[in-house]
Order: structure tokens, then sequence, then C-alpha cells
């Protein structure tokens, strides 16, 4: 028994016992509780197979998931996965939460979530047939075949739904995606901390040159930016396809040579993105350096060129379906990319676009 201590009162108490001593287990013991896994082999591996196609074939482009371990082709999956995921991955039945097919359609909201100038989308009066420059004077448009002009073609803007309440629903459709994978709006190009600064998007590092953004098509651009801060978007809607997944297509006639949108999200380098998971990157900036190179990355923030999709440059048909074109111009000394209807678009009508002209290298091949 311990011995007593007197404590500063003078009265006595007894001394805690001291703490057991502590028992390592041997390793003897450890290897004999231990449960027997059978090795892992290279022929474990090889029993894999795609839970939709039941084939094994094509190692470099099955993913396991990370949840029930089930394996499945990049192109057996809908909505088809472009790149082998670098991180962790989880198939559809796996996934916690599934896209939101619906965005609470209350007016003050949406212009919330755009940050619309106006409070009410009731007052704004959509563009006129004729272009309306920042000054004021108006300028016919040509409507002379293509095969007759001599002269360079005119980007046209966007005609806007004259219908309030159905603008209010392309832009819910847009907001519903963005909101599905957790992006903020965004309109322009956005440069942030540890990425590529805005001073490095510079036009005259293009590797052959970029063409420069006239004069009249850099009025069409700042009017559609203006047309949208008001509220007046394209006539778009977002919707989810089983196959595709978020994809666009046409509310409304649009005409060729219509400036469609602006591609945008953050801007980083594309040494920094070589082996990203987004299937959404866009060229930039081709540089005579390497390093100087520029990507537009949609992953945290962007606007609806996030959800049109790219052809499958590789096959008739799917060139077939292209009625866009991704150009890249110089615009006051910068780079910008923008998506522009390279034919006629009926209402209804999914929007394809080509990556740039790039076609052979970027992977395409399982687009649909």
């Amino acid at each position: 028994m311990p011995p007593p201590v007197m404590s500063d009162r003078g009265t006595k108490r007894t001394a805690a016992p001291p703490p057991p001593a502590r028992r390592f287990r041997g390793m003897e013991e450890v290897m004999r509780d231990a449960k027997r896994v059978d090795p892992l082999t290279r022929e474990g591996y090889s029993e894999v197979r795609c839970e939709q196609c039941r084939l094994g074939d094509g190692e470099n482009e099955l993913v396991l998931c990370d949840g029930c371990d089930k394996g499945f082709h990049i192109y057996c999956l809908r909505p088809i996965v472009v790149r082998v995921p670098t991180g962790s991955w989880f198939c559809p039945e796996c996934q916690d939460s599934k896209p939101l097919t619906r965005f609470p359609i209350t007016q003050t909201k949406i212009l919330d979530f755009f940050r619309i100038q106006k409070n009410s989308t009731s007052e704004i009066k959509c563009a006129p047939s004729e272009d309306i420059i920042p000054d004021g004077k108006k300028r016919k448009r040509r409507w002379t075949p293509l095969a007759r002009q001599k002269k360079r073609r005119r980007l046209l803007p966007y005609i806007a739904t004259e219908d309030p309440q159905r603008r209010l629903q392309q832009m819910a459709s847009l907001a519903t995606a963005l909101t599905s994978l957790k992006m903020e709006f965004s309109n322009e190009l956005t440069y942030v901390p540890r990425m590529a600064p805005r001073y490095k998007n510079r036009a005259s590092l293009e590797k052959e040159g970029m063409q420069v953004l006239p004069k009249e098509d850099k009025e069409t651009l700042e009017l559609c930016q203006a047309m949208y801060k008001r509220g007046e978007c394209p006539p778009l809607m977002v919707v989810f396809d089983s196959c595709e997944g978020f994809t666009v297509q046409a509310d409304g006639h649009i005409k060729d040579m219509t400036l469609i949108t602006e591609y945008t999200g953050d801007v980083d380098y594309l040494k920094n993105r070589e082996t990203d998971d987004c299937d959404s990157m866009m060229t930039l900036l081709l540089g005579v350096d390497p390093a100087d190179s520029l990507v537009i990355c949609p992953d945290k923030r962007g606007n609806i060129a996030r959800f049109i999709s790219g052809i499958n440059n590789h096959t008739p048909d799917g060139r077939k379906k292209q009625n866009l074109k991704c150009v890249r111009y110089n615009v006051d000394g910068e780079c910008r990319a923008l998506l522009v209807a390279c034919r006629d678009i009926s209402p209804g009508e999914r929007l394809y676009y080509d990556y740039n002209g790039h076609e052979q290298e970027y992977p395409t091949h399982h687009f649909v």
C-alpha cells in the first residue's frame, strides 16, 4: 500500500497508485491473430470487367469505382468520361447526390444568381432586328448569300426571347446546371491567385499570331455583354441528357454568324493542367514558348459555354452535327475565345462546336 502524503494544510491523503506498465504485443502474436489474405497478382486485375459491356479489354480506359470496386470503360459511362480520372472516382450508383433537375424559378433568386442590374426583366426590351452600337447609331446587316460575299462577314448579336417569363426559364436552366456542378456564374475570364495572372494573357505571344477582332465585331461583343447584364440572355436552354449529361439546345431561331457567347472561366497555365480531369478546358493561348500557353478552366466559374457539347471530330456524322465554331481573337491585346454560329440553327437543335481547329490534339474519339 502506498504511504500517506502530507498536504499543505497538514491533513493526510493517500498517494495515487502508479499506472500499470503498458504491454506491447510481439510480432509473432500479431501474425498469429491476423487473417490470411490472398496475394494480389496481375491475374487478379485481368478479371475486372466493364459493368456495361461486360468486356475486360481496354485496360488503359477502364476505371474502378472507389465505392463498389466495379469497373467501367470511360466510353461506356453515361455521361461519357473523356479522360481517366486522376483522383477518387465514384460510379453513378455510388454518387451521393444526383444532378439537380429544377432550379427554384423565383425571379429574385434568378436575378440574384446572375447579378442582373435591373429589378425586373419585364422592363427589358430585346435587341431589335438591326444592330445598335453604343453611340446609338444603327448598322445595317448584310444579307447577301455567302457565295456572293466578297467582304468579311460580320458577327451578329443574338436576339433574346421577347417573353420575360421564358427568359427566366432559360436562366433557371443554366442556374440548375451550374448549381449541380457547384459552380459560380461568370460571364468573363477570371484570374485567381496561384494561376496565370492577367498580364500573361497577351495575344502577342501567340505562336503564329492571332487575328484581331475588328472594331464592328468588338462593338457586337460589348453589346451582347451589356444585354446579358440587363437580363437579356441568348435564346438557349440547358437540358439534362442521360447520355451526354447537361447539354444546350436552341430555344429560338439563331442565324448564321450570330455571336452565341464568350468562353469563360479561370485562366491557368497549360502546364498546370496537363493531367487535369476537367473535360471542358479550352485553349486560350498557344505560345511560342510552351510555358506561356494558357487554357480556360470552367470548373469553378463559367457560363453557358461550359455545357455546350464538343463534336466527335473523328467521324463524318460527328462533324455534320457541328453548328458552332470556337474562334480565338485578339481583343485589345488580350486573347478571347468566342462561340459563333457557323450556320442557321433551328429551335430545339442541340449545339455542338469544335476545339479551335486542333481536333487531333483533344480526345474526342468517344464523344457521341
